[in-house]
């Protein structure tokens, strides 16, 4: 392939590339022919091979696959293409996942467009700019933080519509106009997602693959049966309950439902009531309805109204004056009354009433009564230009006792006059007002924040920073340590006054209980969503033995040896608490006992890997079940569901046992799922349901075995986005690279719980070694091989050993899903050790059963990653009977770890002393004044070598080996590491007198280095003695050194009989003595032959 262009993504010569492409092509149409991945229950008599079901969550299908989602997929086809290779029964089914809002959100917007420009859409100038406005404002509306864009909707930036959205996904805009019905797009994208899968190479059983929602009748059912479960054992209820909702849409908003905010939950508040006692200026219409007006302050800290001293409002802020229930009045803002309005506190439900507008400048100095006031009668509204129109109701309480802001701002107004005069502010209304203690707080006192202000110097409420600090070192400590010492609780701790102390104002009507989102949550069909109190079915998780258990099989559950997942796990247990499982609107199965419900999108997707297990029994392979000869969708009552999953009793039915019994054993064999893989952001949702459902339904032995996540993927380092270009579908990157090449390429984009990073010049560079690979196997194999034979020599033993043990690394990698790790060792260092291999045979040339073994071992090791490349080089280079990917994974025994220390110690060596002898053959400097010295010329090189420690590295090594855990690998964190190395250096008389600099630059590092090395090598790296015989191996490789050298005269010594030159060499370290002769300039050497002759 000599002239091509190296690599193929990106333009040019694309024949590597291309060569890849028809490679990929041939390996595909041999698995489909051979049913390669087609994988069944053993029959009944038959013996049962190990198993592995791996599964990966169903992608939603509104759009084409990505490269996100080829990430996160890679994981479990790595996985289970490694199971399978070592010869296991491996399932790998897919299905597609369609339930909930989002597919009928993009219909029901392409419809509206439709219908308003037009098709194809003519839009008007001024559309485009009132959007950009719009999309702006949202953006930087105060207090909100950005929502994480998850889909291609929210991905577009400004304007983008849903037509266009279609568009840029290359579909033709003649097709277009039939994505207003929802059910187009499931008939559309689920046979583009596996067209994609397939064209990856993932080892899919697609015969039990399926689409949900009731457009698929068979799984309709199954998750009706699994509700019908899930309400008998007691895990559903009723009730209304507070959730984040969309008014656009008249139902809760869940995860799956929403553009921005997945993960928001609502955020409680006490709203309290602050009558207004006067009704100055614009307010004087309100005067007839005196003792019925309130000012809404919403706070999390109810207990601490005995210290309010006033309120604050944004001087130009809009607030409203809202009717409330029983004839009461809010001042509140616009946000606050758009979520009240759905929380059952205003007369009609979603239909807040404004019956005035007003500026935070029309409050000002207006007096209000607080209901805890006891120092103060009658407070006023002051101005604080930091308050929040879309965070609480736009009015707070100034509590200066405990708030750093309040009692700056408080302070500002006190001290400015001119402050004073600019917002219309009496003396009156802020001079008698002082601090007033409510609780005392350990090291703070009982005024927290004057103090804290006053140690951190803060000058005025600009002064932000220093009022986040302060903040910080006060309200915590004061809910978690601080004791009340006013009012009837004084002298109780904080934290068990306030829910007493709240209880009290909301049953003395004194305060409302409100909420709102944590953060924006904005819905896929684009509104923003509120809090409301809705009338639904929730599953009670949280539930103390629910809980129980599930904290059980988390236990139980492998991570991975990622056990940051697993903390996550925890943490999300911790807090994850009723979850509403109902929708009134979308796609999906409706609730079998209030069919005015549908089932959500998160709750319809928790147990369905057991689905999997019978699916191609019954579709017969049809994702969508129309194909219903086997069994009619009917007679999948909820008894047969029953006897299948549950070892129920054997039902009445029309189906034949035979079949009952084929389905029940095949859930049986597989189940329970050996690994689940997945984003971490599911962690706090799907996956815990997952968790949680097993342990409801399944017995303990059918829980779920594996779960592995992983985190999000960037593209060449930065977060892929449709708006930037920054974006590869998964069918581009398979054209762009070949899917060999991609799949090297999220290989090597990270192993770990943080984001990835799939690198373009990584999977280009992965088109040029696997087709050099390919060219360089054939070669050596098949077309001129120049190999000897005989018996093994010393180099043939190190690479046979750098075999085993790269083998052995890869395997382990492989079996906790480290796959950089398994590229890394499987591929980088096998490479590098050939390449060694080669260079160090020379003209005598490599051993042919030694190379044929490193060809077959390469390509096993290559097969979970690069499988199309690999089954090429097996039956045609290789000359392989059957397929590659089932082949097994044959046992390459313990690597002789003395054999390949020798190996690594020769290279060492020749690396080292060809470093010195360039240096001391480099040309010398050219001085500014004297003669030039004498270029230098090495004759002869010596050896000499120890076979022991001493000194301080003597003592390090001893102390390492008291350190580590051999069975395990590790040693202790860093800390303590280093302090056990010191401290044993200062026990020792020899070492005791090392300087700071000696063991900060000679200790230290020697000790971390060889740390690392015994927890790749193991604990013989911690000898104080050589494990290699240094010098038999020196002369035995004698010829090999001055070769690579291009020396003559080499010679090897032992230190014990070469007491001068030994104090230098160490294991694996020998010093080394040069011998030098003035080499004349050329000139001289050309004279001296001219006399000779």
């Amino acid at each position: 392939m000599g002239g091509k262009k190296e690599g193929g993504g990106g333009g040019g010569n694309t024949q590597r590339r291309d060569l890849l492409l028809k490679i990929q092509e041939e390996a595909q149409g041999k698995w489909k022919d051979g049913k390669t991945f087609e994988c069944n229950a053993p029959a009944e008599g038959e013996e049962a091979k190990p198993k592995f079901f791996g599964n990966f969550p169903y992608p939603y299908m509104n759009g084409l696959l990505h490269l996100g989602h080829a990430f996160s997929l890679s994981k479990l086809e790595f996985a289970a293409a490694y199971h399978r290779l070592k010869g296991e029964n491996v399932l790998f089914p897919q299905g597609f996942h369609c339930t909930g809002m989002p597919i009928k959100a993009c219909a029901d917007k392409l419809k509206r467009e439709i219908s308003l420009y037009g098709c194809p859409p003519v839009y008007p100038e001024e559309e485009e700019k009132k959007e950009e406005v719009k999309v702006e404002e949202v953006k930087l509306e105060p207090g909100k933080k950005k929502g994480k864009k998850s889909k291609a909707a929210a991905k577009q930036g400004r304007g983008a519509t849903q037509y266009e959205i279609l568009e840029k996904s290359g579909i033709p805009t003649d097709e277009i106009p039939q994505f207003q019905e929802s059910l187009h797009w499931l008939n559309y994208f689920p046979p583009l997602a596996k067209r994609d899968i397939e064209a990856m190479g993932c080892g899919v059983d697609w015969r039990r693959s399926f689409i949900t929602t009731d457009v698929n009748p068979y799984y309709d059912s199954f998750v009706r049966w699994q509700f019908w479960k899930l309400k008998e054992l007691g895990k559903v209820i009723k009730d209304k309950r507070h959730a984040v909702y969309s008014p656009l849409d008249g139902q809760p908003c869940a995860d799956h439902d929403r553009a921005t905010g997945e993960g928001v939950g609502p955020q409680e508040y006490t709203l309290i009531k602050m009558k207004v006692l006067e009704f100055p200026g614009k307010l004087e219409a309100l005067a007839p309805q005196e003792g019925k007006v309130f000012m809404l302050a919403a706070t999390l800290r109810p207990e601490t109204m005995y210290g309010q001293t006033n309120a604050w409002v944004l001087p130009d802020g809009d607030y409203g004056v809202y009717e409330g229930l029983n004839g009461e009045i809010y001042i509140i803002s616009k946000h606050a009354a758009r979520n009240l309005s759905y929380q059952d506190q205003t007369p009609e439900f979603g239909k807040p009433k404004c019956v005035l507008n007003v500026k935070g400048h029309d409050l000002m100095g207006v007096p209000l009564k607080s209901p805890l006031g006891e120092r103060y009668d009658r407070i006023y509204v002051l101005p604080l230009l930091t308050v929040s129109l879309s965070k609480g109701t736009g009015v707070v309480t100034s509590v200066p006792s405990d708030s750093p802001d309040d009692y700056m701002g408080l302070s500002d107004l006190k001290k400015k006059a001119k402050l004073r005069e600019k917002f219309n502010i009496k003396d009156e209304h802020v001079l008698p007002y002082e601090v007033v203690p409510v609780l005392t707080i350990p090291e703070f006192g009982d005024a927290a924040a004057e103090k804290v202000c006053a140690m951190l110097k803060i000058q005025s409420q600009n002064d932000k920073v220093k009022l986040e600090e302060a903040k910080k070192m006060t309200y915590l400590k004061g809910f978690t340590e601080g004791v009340m010492t006013v009012g009837k609780y004084a002298g109780q701790k904080v934290q068990d006054a306030k829910p007493l102390i709240k209880k009290e104002l909301l049953e003395s009507g004194d305060a409302i209980v409100y909420f709102e989102p944590e953060k924006q949550v904005m819905s896929r069909s684009g509104d923003e969503c509120v809090v409301a109190l809705t009338d639904q079915w929730y599953l009670l998780y949280g539930e103390e033995k629910w809980l129980e258990k599930t904290r059980k099989a988390l236990d139980n559950m492998s991570v991975f040896e990622m056990e940051e997942n697993r903390n996550l796990f925890q943490h999300t247990l911790g807090w994850m608490r009723q979850w509403a499982c109902s929708r009134s609107f979308g796609l999906g199965t409706l609730m079998p006992w209030d069919e005015q419900y549908l089932i959500e999108s998160l709750s319809d997707s928790t147990v369905y890997m057991a689905y999997y297990t019978v699916a191609h029994i019954l579709q017969k392979g049809e994702m969508y079940g129309t194909d219903q000869s086997a069994v009619a969708p009917e007679d999948m009552t909820p008894k047969v569901w029953d006897y299948i999953f549950v070892d129920g009793d054997l039902p009445e039915t029309n189906i034949s046992k035979e079949t009952l019994d084929k389905m029940k054993a095949e859930f049986n064999y597989w189940y329970p799922f050996d690994l689940r893989v997945s984003g971490k952001d599911l962690i706090q949702n799907h996956l815990t349901f997952c968790l949680y459902n097993h342990t409801a339904i399944f017995p303990e032995e059918k829980w779920p075995q594996g779960m592995r996540c992983n985190g999000h993927l960037l593209l060449n380092n930065d977060k892929m986005s449709k708006s930037t270009g920054n974006f590869k579908t998964l069918s581009e990157a398979i054209f762009e690279y070949s899917a060999d090449a991609m799949r090297f390429a999220l290989a090597d984009a990270g192993d770990g719980i943080d984001d990835a990073n799939f690198v373009h010049d990584t999977a280009n560079a992965a088109i040029l070694r696997l087709t050099r690979e390919m060219d360089w196997m054939d070669e050596v194999l098949n077309t001129s091989p120049a190999t000897r034979t005989g018996d093994h020599t010393f180099a043939d033993k190190v690479f046979l050993s750098a075999i085993s043990l790269w083998f052995k690394k890869a395997v382990k990698a492989y079996e906790i899903m480290l796959f950089r790790e398994a590229i890394k060792c499987g591929f980088y260092e096998l490479q590098a050790a050939r390449d060694e291999y080669r260079y160090q045979c020379g003209a005598e040339g490599m051993n042919a059963d030694v190379l044929r073994l490193f060809c077959e071992v390469q390509v096993k090791l290559l097969t979970p990653i690069c499988p199309h490349t690999c089954e090429h080089l097996w039956s045609k280079v290789l000359k392989k009977d059957g397929f590659v990917v089932n082949s097994g994974l044959p046992d390459q025994g313990e690597p002789d770890m003395i054999l390949y220390q020798s190996g690594r110690f020769i290279e060492g060596v020749v690396s080292n002393v060809r470093s010195l002898i360039q240096k001391a053959e480099a040309p010398p400097k050219k001085k500014k004044k004297g003669p030039v010295a004498a270029k230098m010329k090495v004759t002869a090189v010596q050896l000499t070598v120890s076979s022991e420690y001493s000194g301080w590295r003597k003592v390090a090594l001893e102390a390492l080996s008291k350190m580590f855990n051999e069975g395990e690998g590790t040693f202790p964190d860093t800390a303590t590491f280093e302090s056990l190395i010191l401290g044993a250096m200062e026990a020792n008389e020899e070492t005791k007198t090392l300087t700071k600099k000696d063991l900060k630059m000679l200790v230290l590092p020697f000790a971390k280095f060889t740390r690392d090395k015994a927890k790749d090598m193991g604990a013989d790296v911690l000898s104080t003695k050589s494990i290699v015989d240094e010098e038999a191996v020196l002369n035995e490789n004698l010829k090999y050194i001055c070769r690579a050298l291009k020396a003559e005269n080499i010679s090897i010594v032992s230190a014990s009989s070469n007491a001068d030159s030994g104090e230098e060499a160490y294991p694996g370290s020998p010093s080394v003595n040069l011998t030098k002769v003035e080499d004349p300039p050329l000139e001289k050497k050309v004279e001296e032959l001219s006399v000779n002759n």
